[in-house]
């Protein structure tokens, strides 16, 4: 395998844990965030440098240079490929922007130190493609809110229990594909075992009571940390999409589509801001497992630009979110509180951030919602509307609370609720992204097609588990001609994602 110039990928993981050692034994909560920053910057310049030099290097995979961990465990453990390559960023972007925007009266509540072990784990976990390390890291991820919920003296049972059953299922699913040796017969017990701890770890309904739980519970950076980077997609990905036949993931794509036109409904009429952005959440998140399971390269090439968009605007609108509730306490959207005279700035991202998680034109989701729903539609008609009336009803729950929050009425305050200089960094940093993915849409879209195509080629061997029906329809088949040639016109022209048949595979 193609070695990258530096060992980035060990560098961006050990950082994190070094800086957890840097911070021991400081009682200074400020310096602490300080060095937090510190620590969190150099790792997101490892993610960014890891990224690059794979680009450099047009190949689909690569390892660090003088690889020390696989020459300790004699596998190639610690790899960066088309997926995950942004994906790394992403993250310690979130984690970056995170820090940046915690205020310092917030500063003794969130954990500088889990955060960054979580940021380790998170990027061990995204750089993993051994189903046994992975399903190891997604359990060894629950374990740093859950200390959070124990020393908050917050109810622990519902959050050990999916999270206990998730790994579980996962464990026996990866167990079952391995004595079964065949990858692509693999029993459908195993399967189904597998769907399951999936779909707990997404948070996909009837298995979504622990997200609620833990918005409800933990604290909102700690949460919105959690669950932001979709681990569950990605578990979808490495463990279920390699072996899973058609009618598995057409199982999983029909339980997230419902899951994201009934989220996007509650959004609507919840009572409480942290419970509305959970519900959001979890509409967007279906909605990337609806375009994974479709498993056609635009679907696949929208569920993967979606996951990036909502990474991006769910992260900032998480983190607006966050810094309105530190200056006025737990948001109740039962009333107006006419806040934009006193945060303008906030009320703007808010906006921003809101509508770019829904594929507002010029924005960085617009392209990817467009893939989406085009994949959808080749795949089922009914499922492209039902598609289109999540993004419709998530918009909507959107406008509806800026306006709750702030307009409505005149709110009277003695104590200046302007945002910081570092909150509106994080703010100016985010929104740049958000606005230049949205103007300069091809070099992301081509990346995320040029994984999917790899992700279509890996099914291949599925042939004889796919269902007859489905055949005509499988990559594998000339179908992926024209989806392919749809794509192609569609990163031709960024902002007219209509597709044509008419251009030749890439």
């Amino acid at each position: 395998m193609i070695e990258l110039h530096l060992p980035w990928l060990e560098c961006a993981i050990l950082l994190p844990l070094l800086g957890v050692a840097w911070l021991a034994g400081t009682r200074d909560a400020d310096r602490i965030r300080r060095r937090c920053i510190a620590v969190t910057s150099l790792t997101l310049l490892c993610t960014v440098g890891a990224w690059q030099d794979f680009a450099t290097l047009h190949q689909f995979e690569a390892h660090d240079r003088w690889d020390v961990v696989s020459r300790l465990l004699g596998d190639e453990v610690l790899i960066i490929d088309e997926l995950s390559a942004p994906l790394l960023p992403l993250s310690a972007l979130l984690y970056l922007m995170t820090t940046v925007a915690t205020l310092r009266t917030k500063v003794r509540r969130f954990s500088f130190g889990r955060a960054l072990v979580s940021e380790s784990i998170l990027l061990a976990t995204l750089s993993c493609r051994s189903p046994w390390l992975l399903v190891t890291l997604l359990a060894a991820s629950t374990i740093p809110p859950w200390f959070e919920l124990k020393e908050r003296r917050r109810p622990t049972r519902v959050y050990v229990l999916y999270m206990g059953v998730s790994v579980f299922a996962l464990a026996l699913g990866c167990l079952s594909v391995k004595l079964d040796g065949i990858a692509g017969t693999a029993p459908a017990w195993g399967l189904a075992l597998m769907i399951v701890g999936i779909l707990i770890r997404s948070g996909i309904a009837p298995f979504h009571c622990w997200m609620t739980d833990l918005f409800e519970h933990a604290s909102f950076g700690s949460a919105l940390l959690f669950v932001t980077p979709i681990p569950g997609a990605y578990a979808a990905i490495r463990l279920l999409l390699p072996v899973a036949p058609d009618w598995a993931l057409q199982s999983l794509a029909l339980i997230s589509l419902v899951t994201a036109v009934y989220a996007s409904g509650m959004a609507l009429v919840q009572r409480e801001a942290r419970r509305f952005f959970c519900y959001l959440f979890l509409s967007h998140s279906a909605l990337v497992l609806v375009g994974l399971e479709i498993a056609t390269p635009v679907g696949l090439t929208g569920a993967l630009s979606v996951w990036l968009s909502v990474g991006l605007a769910l992260g900032g609108f998480g983190l607006t979110l966050r810094s309105i509730e530190a200056r006025t306490g737990r948001i109740t959207l039962t009333d107006y509180h006419g806040l934009y005279e006193h945060t303008p700035t906030l009320a703007a991202f808010f906006l921003l951030t809101g509508l770019a998680s829904v594929g507002f034109p010029g924005t960085f989701g617009f392209v990817g919602t467009e893939l989406l729903v085009d994949g959808a539609v080749q795949e089922w008609s009914f499922l492209g509307m039902a598609v289109v009336a999540a993004a419709a009803l998530n918009g909507i729950a959107v406008v509806q609370t800026y306006f709750q929050l702030f307009t409505g009425t005149v709110h009277v305050t003695s104590i200046p609720l302007r945002g910081r200089l570092p909150e509106r960094l994080a703010v100016m940093g985010l929104a740049l992204l958000i606005l230049g993915g949205g103007l300069f849409p091809q070099p992301g879209i081509a990346s995320r097609y040029h994984a999917a195509m790899q992700l279509v080629r890996a099914r291949e061997h599925l042939g004889p588990a796919r269902s007859p029906q489905n055949d005509d329809r499988s990559p594998a088949t000339a179908g992926i001609d024209a989806a392919s040639a749809a794509l192609n016109e569609s990163i031709a022209l960024p902002l007219t994602v209509r597709s044509s048949h008419h251009v030749s595979t890439d």
